[in-house]
């Protein structure tokens, strides 16, 4: 027998059989006697018991009538209920089992067979009582493990955001006639796709995309200008033809580094933004472009809206060899490329977002 008090309560109208049942009981468990089915719930207001003894012919609310309270109560539903009855009669039984009861045990009472019908039904309320506990520290600990899954994640993400930044960062320092162009850039970016998104263009694509992934990927796309030498990247005049071809190498350079970067991280999806679009926004819809000479659709779609904001900003932005264009000269020009610079699809969703382009290249000027 087990060591541990359970908790009963006892049902029963007559007065001799309660005060029998409690006196075989009491040794080993804490009972409380109730006289009809109405004090029992009185009593379950102050007490859920481990098990309930319940008499089957009462007045007022019999047995049956009890049972179908219990259950339908989600506070009691789930306290075993074993019938006692001093009828012998099958169909009875099977009636009281159908409603919930876990057992029957007839009166008068035979004390072994009592205590003995009483530990198993404890022993199975102890089992469940373990189970429920084991689920709940294994649910726990699935949610701790959920959250530190998550810390550490984010703390990944942290890392690899301040090492971009610094990568980026180093970009511009050492490009000092683009200032803020990677900041803009990936702006123009995001106004372009928001636009492919609300009109359903290009949809199969861009469904495919996680956003939030790809935006802060493009900030890699010139991350090759570190390969290019300080009198060539700062010359304040315009580049020679050979000197053209050498800024050209900063695209090939950039490839390079992020498959190199890419060889050593589990996260490839972030790297393959990266990578299509800081090997492809030269790439022109007319394969005029560099390094390969792309055409058309065989050119990334990420690439392709890169091409537009890249340029677009670099129109927008003074150099030492030329002056800034106007917003407007700059629309003008991106518009007169739709089917050879630029793709045609994408010129005309520019079209209709170039106001934000126009308010974004202002508020990151002030």
């Amino acid at each position: 027998m087990s060591n541990t008090r359970h908790t009963i309560i006892l049902v029963d109208d007559n007065i001799t059989s309660l005060t029998a049942g409690k006196n075989m009981l009491s040794t080993f468990y804490q009972v409380i006697p109730v006289p009809s089915a109405e004090k029992m719930f009185e009593a379950l207001r102050k007490v859920i018991p481990d098990l309930i003894l319940l008499d089957i012919d009462m007045p007022e609310m019999n047995g049956y009538e009890a049972i179908k309270k219990l259950k339908a109560e989600p506070s009691y539903e789930d306290i075993p209920v074993i019938f006692l009855t001093a009828l012998h009669d099958a169909n009875t039984e099977v009636e009281g089992l159908d409603l919930g009861a876990v057992d029957y045990i007839t009166k008068p009472f035979s004390a072994p067979l009592l205590l003995k019908r009483i530990e198993k039904e404890m022993l199975i309320v102890l089992q469940r009582k373990e189970l429920l506990k084991a689920h709940a520290d294994l649910k726990d600990y699935a949610d701790n493990l959920d959250k530190k899954v998550n810390e550490k994640t984010l703390e990944v993400l942290n890392l690899q955001n301040a090492i971009l930044t610094t990568v980026v960062d180093l970009v511009e320092f050492r490009d000092k006639l683009t200032g803020g162009h990677i900041m803009r850039t990936q702006l123009y970016l995001s106004a372009l796709i928001d636009e492919l998104i609300k009109q359903g263009i290009y949809e199969e694509e861009v469904s495919q995309w996680d956003i939030a992934i790809l935006l802060p990927s493009a900030k890699l796309h010139d991350v090759g200008k570190i390969a290019i030498t300080d009198m060539i990247l700062n010359k304040p005049d315009k580049l020679t033809p050979d000197e053209f071809e050498t800024m050209k190498e900063h695209v090939s350079a950039g490839v390079d580094a992020i498959e190199r970067i890419s060889n050593n991280t589990s996260d490839h999806t972030f790297m393959h933004h990266a990578l299509r679009i800081a090997g492809t926004h030269h790439e022109k819809w007319d394969g005029s472009g560099y390094p390969i000479g792309l055409k058309g659709h065989d050119i990334p779609l990420e690439g392709r809206l890169m091409a537009i904001a890249d340029v677009y900003d670099a129109l927008i932005s003074k150099r030492s060899y030329k002056n800034a264009f106007t917003h407007e000269e700059a629309c003008v020009i991106i518009e007169d490329g739709a089917g050879k610079h630029f793709d045609p699809t994408l010129v005309n969703v520019f079209k209709i977002v170039k106001d934000r382009f126009e308010q974004i290249a202002f508020d990151t000027s002030c």
